[in-house]
């Protein structure tokens, strides 16, 4: 079982700069793909970026590439989401997920497990 909590969102002006955290609990964190996504209101959840067990590959989504980076320390149970160039499209509720799969994935339905989510705004 993996507990998930995101914090680190609130209202930011545009071009402005954003870190999110995930922080885990239990001590098998490191044996989860952790991805971002995000929903905004009136859309479906969408995909935002991934990272495999050890950190060492990430993927983004088109519409982030270039700005966001995912990062993860197992020492600290925690994924980070930097968001940088932050746009007013950029807006909706921020989730983190764990997934227990083999292999990377962007699909929402195959995370096991979500934290309750963090807003962010952006606007000036």
């Amino acid at each position: 079982q993996v507990q998930l909590v995101e914090s680190g969102g609130g209202l930011v002006q545009p071009g402005g700069s954003l870190k999110l955290s995930c922080a885990a609990s239990g001590r098998t964190f490191s044996s989860y793909r952790v991805g971002w996504f995000r929903q905004a209101p009136g859309k479906e959840r969408e995909f935002v970026a991934h990272i495999n067990l050890s950190g060492s590959a990430t993927s983004y989504a088109d519409s982030v590439k270039g700005r966001f980076t995912i990062s993860r320390d197992n020492a600290k149970n925690t994924v980070y989401l930097q968001m940088n160039s932050l746009k007013p499209e950029d807006t909706a509720v921020y989730y983190c997920a764990a997934s227990g799969k083999t292999y990377s994935t962007r699909a929402a339905r195959e995370y096991d497990y979500w934290g309750q989510g963090t807003q962010v705004t952006v606007s000036s």
